[in-house]
């Protein structure tokens, strides 16, 4: 009987230390900081910006400028927290090729321009701040990931927990775009689902356990229902946030 009792309260105790009450929930949400998308609209539509602790899904049709976003949210991520950022570091997953790393200069060229144009004199009081705002630094902040088949990124996604716990300061990680190789090397439909909807919820424990945030680049996918279609994100049910 003492073994059944110490095996059935191990998992209990463990829940229950683990539990926090609504008013820590919210005041932990007033407390989180956005990264900044650098359109003041698009921040006004995403409550303030990129959330962490959330994951959050952005689709449009090709050359919409998506990859653009995704790299411009890599970029901003990293601006000083005496700047009013959050100073840290992002992970890029690659998995269409479309990440342009002149690009990447060239928008940390134009960050480190804003920063100082709002912020004149932030890199005379602070030497880290200095040493920061610089476009090779940017870059050197950025952990890219090129991914060509989706057991590779099922294999990335898997990793990036230990990865995290080895950089705690990354503050997102990008998928750019999270369904392109399930969409050209999956037949089996429901097999599909099952494993974007596993990656979708490891995605989601990671945010929340590393405070970060998760962002999904993604095409939209056509929905039929009752005779009729319309145009949805392919991972909708398991995001909290779709643009």
């Amino acid at each position: 009987m003492g073994d059944q009792s110490g095996s059935r309260n191990g998992p209990q105790q463990k829940y229950v230390s683990g539990a926090q009450n609504a008013w820590d929930m919210f005041s932990d949400e007033l407390s989180q900081k956005h990264i900044t998308t650098g359109s003041g609209d698009l921040n006004d539509i995403l409550g303030g910006g990129i959330h962490c602790k959330e994951v959050t899904e952005i689709g449009g049709v090709p050359g919409v400028g998506k990859t653009q976003l995704g790299i411009q949210l890599a970029i901003n991520v990293q601006i000083p927290v005496e700047c009013g950022g959050l100073g840290g570091k992002a992970v890029y997953i690659d998995t269409e090729g479309s990440f342009m790393v002149e690009r990447v200069y060239q928008i940390a060229e134009g960050c480190i321009r804003d920063i100082l144009e709002h912020f004149p004199h932030s890199h005379e009081k602070s030497s880290s701040v200095q040493k920061q705002l610089q476009p090779e630094r940017f870059l050197a902040d950025i952990y890219y990931f090129r991914i060509c088949s989706y057991t590779e990124q099922i294999a990335v996604i898997n990793y990036m927990e230990k990865f995290l716990r080895e950089h705690k300061d990354v503050r997102i990680v990008i998928i750019d775009s999270v369904t392109f190789h399930f969409r050209q090397d999956f037949e089996d439909l429901a097999l599909r689902t099952r494993v974007l909807s596993g990656l979708s919820l490891k995605l989601m424990k990671i945010a929340k356990t590393y405070n970060l945030a998760v962002v999904l680049l993604n095409q939209v996918t056509t929905k039929f229902t009752e005779g009729s279609f319309q145009l949805t994100l392919a991972l909708g049910q398991f995001c909290v946030i779709q643009v």
